[in-house]
């Protein structure tokens, strides 16, 4: 009889090592960063955009052509990356609680100003954020191209950021053509634009300051 109890307790324990071992393996696939698109850039290949479907934090003021195009994707309160097919866009990442955010969000309305007429879509992305914060950094900003609202930082992630503000430039086709790593610079700003409008690779770079996200 204790020789079945040992072997019982022998079974039980490999399975709770297997048990243990698969949840770990489970752990990593699901809350690792995806840097796939940053290797791709280096390359000089575009990746494509990983999908995401969002709720819409603020509208925002869509000039044209991009009225035509994004209000009718925009009126359900939800955002994904399939209504965005066949306009190249700059994706933003960031947050209200993010102090290098602050200082390239006067440069992003900008940019939205010049490149919005031209067709070319600017979303923010607002992560790990609460909706009143992020409300109130917009309208300190006055930035009025599209928010979209992840609460934790799924799609974050599977883009490859791994910290705040990121930038990422899309091609019409739905391909990433460039990333910017911490706050963009004008130059680089232009660059990405130009890379999503024309969808020749521009890479990965490094830009000024950043935040870990939480």
């Amino acid at each position: 009889m204790s020789r079945v109890f040992r072997r019982t307790g022998r079974i039980a324990a490999i399975a709770l090592v297997a048990l243990f071992i698969g949840l770990l393996a489970y752990g990593l696939t699901t809350t690792s960063t995806d840097s796939s698109i940053d290797q791709r850039l280096r390359k000089d290949r575009a990746a494509p955009a990983p999908r995401f479907s969002l709720e819409v934090l603020e509208r925002g003021a869509l000039p044209q052509p991009l009225a035509r195009r994004l209000s009718p994707a925009l009126s359900d309160g939800r955002l994904g990356l399939g209504e965005l097919h066949g306009s190249p866009f700059v994706l933003n990442i960031w947050a209200s609680w993010c102090s290098p955010c602050r200082e390239e969000a006067p440069r992003l309305q900008r940019g939205w100003e010049r490149q919005g007429p031209r067709g070319v879509a600017f979303v923010g992305l607002d992560m790990q954020d609460i909706r009143s914060d992020a409300r109130d950094f917009l309208r300190e900003f006055h930035l009025t191209y599209p928010t979209i609202r992840d609460p934790g930082k799924d799609v974050a992630r599977r883009y490859g950021a791994t910290g705040i503000p990121e930038t990422y430039f899309v091609s019409a086709r739905g391909e990433v053509v460039g990333h910017v790593i911490g706050v963009v610079s004008n130059a680089q700003l232009a660059a990405g634009v130009a890379a999503a409008e024309t969808g020749r690779p521009a890479g990965a770079r490094r830009g000024g300051a950043r935040r870990t996200t939480r």
